[in-house]
């Protein structure tokens, strides 16, 4: 056999092996994909497990439920809750922890100092009729509508 002959078929050789595991480094992403929809779903459960119990909490300081059922309502939420979590925290053990940010604290605090003293020089006050805070360039309150000037 030649020389090029031999370089063809190992050409040939690596081209299909590179073929052969395209599909198996596919599955390690789609795996990856798999947890992180997952661990979605499960945050997603956590906040509507979060909002059912204020409400449930909201509902009884109103007298909508019944005395002898908020305990039990309220048991069944929280056991739901801790469901969720636990299943949250197997999920998230599989999952690389996530990096910490580059940013020190120096620089964060030297950026919310900057961010305070923007809005305070936005800040025009309160709105003498509501209450609520208003800006420099408005005319009329946000709030209630009351003329400002």
């Amino acid at each position: 056999m030649e020389l090029g002959s031999i370089f063809l078929i190992l050409a040939v050789l690596i081209a299909v092996g590179i073929y052969l595991y395209a599909p198996l480094a596919e599955r390690v992403q789609s795996v990856d994909i798999k947890e992180s929809h997952e661990s979605s779903a499960l945050q997603a459960e956590r906040e509507r497990v979060i909002n059912s119990l204020q409400e449930l909490d909201f509902d009884f300081k109103l007298g909508k439920v019944p005395a002898e059922d908020y305990p039990e309502q309220r048991a069944n939420l929280l056991q739901k809750g801790a469901d969720i979590l636990r299943k949250l925290d197997e999920v998230n053990v599989n999952m690389p922890p996530i990096s910490k940010s580059e940013i020190d604290d120096e620089k964060i605090e030297m950026m919310i100092k900057a961010r305070r003293k923007e809005i305070k020089s936005k800040s025009a006050g309160f709105c003498p009729k509501c209450g609520k805070p208003v800006l420099v360039t408005d005319k009329f309150c946000p709030a209630c509508g009351a003329n400002l000037k």
